[in-house]
């Protein structure tokens, strides 16, 4: 079951940009490219009008492509995916990973039980999760690819939420994302033969609010200030910045002030159980 992640939309367009940056001859690049695409260690899908997007093996496949230019090409586009890419073969690099998907369970079996949010916390930075100042988890959230999220400051995941970020989570300051939240950055293709999964990063900006029960994702983008009400799904599609999106299919149905400056201390004393 081949899994990708989202690199880009309309690659092919910068192909001349990377054989100069990799020292190619451009013929030699597209060649490759077009040998990766037959090969399965890149897929392109289509993403409406005039637009294609560019998906990357998630196993590092750049110790088994023998062609350098191949080799070169994958290396260049591994570095600006959004997440880590899973290790190929044995050896070290895969040992580290099962250890981290160990810690990873162990946190969401017995440590997010914990009435304690920094122990929480500790944990989930020691396990590679960037969290900033004064943000808080609370109890009862599961968390899947720890690794590959970025919480900014003074944001809230409330209870018996689920972030995953196997294809990268970004989530800004002043966050508030309310309880059983379910963040999925990314799903399987009921299409494809072999039911492979493409993963797209999940950007929720500073100041934006998802509501209780409220899902997001497939590369949803939430942008400074946006709300997604109570129980919408947010799937594939960017949500304007203070634009408060209701309803099922998270239509637009108002709009928030624009000098928004509040804090949320999900972190203080008074919710020091939480």
């Amino acid at each position: 079951m081949p899994a990708y992640v989202l690199h880009s939309v309309n690659f092919r367009e910068r192909l001349p940009e990377y054989a100069r940056r990799l020292g190619v001859d451009e013929d030699r690049l597209r060649a490759a490219y077009e040998a990766m695409l037959a090969d399965r260690a890149l897929v392109e899908r289509p993403a409406g009008a005039h637009r294609t997007k560019l998906f990357v093996h998630y196993v590092d496949l750049e110790p088994v492509l023998e062609e350098p230019v191949q080799r070169a090409l994958y290396a260049a586009l591994k570095r600006e995916l959004p997440c880590r890419v899973f290790p190929h073969g044995k050896g070290w690099g895969l040992f580290k990973e099962r250890m981290l998907r160990v810690w990873e369970h162990l946190y969401n079996m017995i440590v997010n039980k914990i009435p304690i949010h920094w122990v929480r916390l500790a944990w989930l930075r020691a396990g590679g999760m960037k969290i900033g100042k004064s943000t808080s988890i609370w109890r009862n959230t599961e968390i899947v690819g720890m690794e590959n999220i970025v919480i900014g400051d003074d944001s809230v995941v409330g209870w018996h939420s689920q972030l995953d970020g196997r294809a990268g989570l970004f989530i800004g300051d002043h966050v508030s994302i309310g309880s059983y939240v379910i963040i999925i950055a990314g799903g399987h293709d009921p299409t494809s033969e072999d039911f492979s999964s493409f993963g797209e990063p999940v950007y929720i900006d500073d100041y934006a609010w998802v509501a209780t029960r409220a899902m997001i994702t497939n590369g949803a983008h939430l942008e400074e200030g946006a709300v997604v009400g109570l129980g919408s799904i947010v799937s594939g599609k960017t949500i304007p910045a203070y634009k408060i999106a209701a309803g099922f299919s998270a239509k637009v149905v108002g709009e928030r002030p624009r000098n928004l400056d509040y804090r949320i201390k999900g972190n203080s004393w008074f919710n020091f159980l939480h």
